[in-house]
């Protein structure tokens, strides 16, 4: 507070950052279902509604305004859990190899895939989007589920071996050294050793694995095939037709669910290193 335009400058950049989200959170509870912006009073018709627990068709004062098919709503959540789930498991395991052998061995390709390695994340999203189009066109693979699966994990890869690195080169080596020395094979060693210091790396590469791919639409939107809607696509839909109240009840639930994932990694990461 000793130095307030510093202080001025923070509070105008996180309510930059947060004040339209807290805006989103009223306005899901608005009962206008025409206009948004005119406050017509509380209502938890929109989260009934999306829950299925409202009037199928029409909120509830029975005005006529049409309410998103929970049906539809649910099997886009459905797809994007598994597509996250699996994303987030097979980007952790390669990522994490990846970030074990560039740190642990010495070759001559290693200045290649360290390039490699951050091409995905500097490339546009729309370019790797229709370059992943082209490719599973050209090999014959339906698009599918697992399309989005395998083009998902050709970026999330980078983002969890670059959160591995970050941890990786923090440890210290003696450690390893001395478990060597002691008998323990290099299996034993990984397993005892290197793996419980390495937990809050992979953790937070995990964690940031399952919110991109949750919140994923540009390359997603591309390489998807009919009956595999995830739910950012399936927002973008309603989205043009017009801004309905229910999207931003969806948009309510989505911020509260990445709250408690963020909490949870927080917790658990707090936990490990206090262990």
């Amino acid at each position: 507070m000793k130095r307030p335009f510093l202080t001025l400058f923070a509070l105008g950049f996180f309510a930059f950052l947060y004040v339209p989200l807290f805006v989103i959170i009223g306005y899901s509870f608005n009962a206008n279902p025409v206009n948004m912006l005119i406050w017509d009073g509380f209502t938890l018709d929109w989260y009934r509604g999306l829950l299925g627990l409202g009037t199928p068709g029409l909120d509830a004062q029975n005005r006529g305004i049409y309410i998103e098919s929970t049906p539809q709503l649910l099997a886009a959540l459905k797809n994007s859990l598994i597509v996250a789930g699996s994303t987030t498991v097979i980007s952790t395991l390669f990522g994490t190899s990846l970030a074990l052998a560039l740190a642990r061995f010495q070759f001559r390709a290693k200045p290649l895939y360290t390039g490699g390695l951050m091409l995905p994340i500097m490339m546009p999203d729309i370019v790797l989007g229709i370059g992943l189009l082209i490719f599973f066109s050209t090999i014959g693979l339906r698009l599918s589920l697992v399309t989005i699966v395998l083009g998902q994990c050709t970026f999330l890869t980078s983002y969890v071996c670059i959160t591995v690195q970050a941890r990786l080169a923090g440890l210290d080596p003696a450690l390893e050294e001395a478990s060597a020395d002691l008998g323990a094979n290099a299996w034993t060693t990984f397993r005892k050793v290197t793996l419980p210091q390495l937990a809050p790396g992979l953790l937070g590469g995990a964690l940031l694995a399952f919110i991109i791919s949750m919140d994923d639409l540009v390359i997603t939107y591309f390489i998807s095939g009919t009956g595999s809607q995830t739910l950012p696509i399936y927002i973008f839909g309603m989205i043009r037709r017009g801004v309905k109240p229910e999207i931003n009840a969806i948009a309510t639930l989505i911020i509260l669910a990445s709250m408690l994932v963020a909490a949870l990694g927080l917790w658990l990461r707090a936990r490990q290193d206090r262990s």
